[in-house]
């Protein structure tokens, strides 16, 4: 509830609290896409306003397939923050639930272009360290992940495509 400003003790409800994060509607399916600061907190944010669309569009908190997509956004989003910062520039998430019901597809671009994704098979650290280890959590959750340059400048975008039906 908030208070309308004409008078400041009448509540009313709002009918959309958030239409700036919602997109037109998609007759094959569900999207949402925004552009977040390149730091820490905008990754936060993006995982949080991910697992809320998540659970919008009938994917519930708790489950398997709910948990497995924001642990996908997490990863992607803080990568772009780690190795894809250019200051002053911000990152694009972009999460789409096919209309069929089968896979959830998260895209994560940022305007770096030569700090290209690679998924190493064991990561470098000897099991100490608390990084590195990403795309590796990528590769198991995901059906598929992959990247392509940036379409509209520099950078690259990171995809990854979840099945909910196995």
């Amino acid at each position: 509830m908030t208070i309308k400003p004409g008078s400041p003790t009448a509540p009313i409800q709002l009918t959309d609290p958030a239409p700036h994060l919602t997109t037109a509607p998609d007759p094959s399916g569900h999207t949402f896409e925004m552009r977040f600061t390149s730091t820490p907190r905008g990754a936060r944010l993006a995982r949080r306003l991910a697992a809320l669309r998540l659970d919008a569009w009938g994917i519930p908190y708790g489950t398997e397939p709910h948990e497995d997509v924001v642990l996908i956004v997490a990863e992607l989003t803080a990568n772009a923050v780690r190795h894809g910062h250019v200051s002053g520039r911000d990152f694009h998430l972009r999460v789409h639930a096919g209309g069929d019901g089968r896979t959830v597809r998260v895209e994560v671009t940022d305007t770096r272009a030569e700090s290209l994704p690679r998924l190493l098979a064991v990561p470098d650290t000897a099991g100490t360290e608390e990084t590195g280890r990403g795309l590796l959590l990528v590769s198991r959750l995901a059906a598929r992940w992959d990247w392509h340059p940036r379409v509209y400048g520099p950078g690259k975008t990171v995809w990854a495509e979840y099945e909910l039906v196995r």
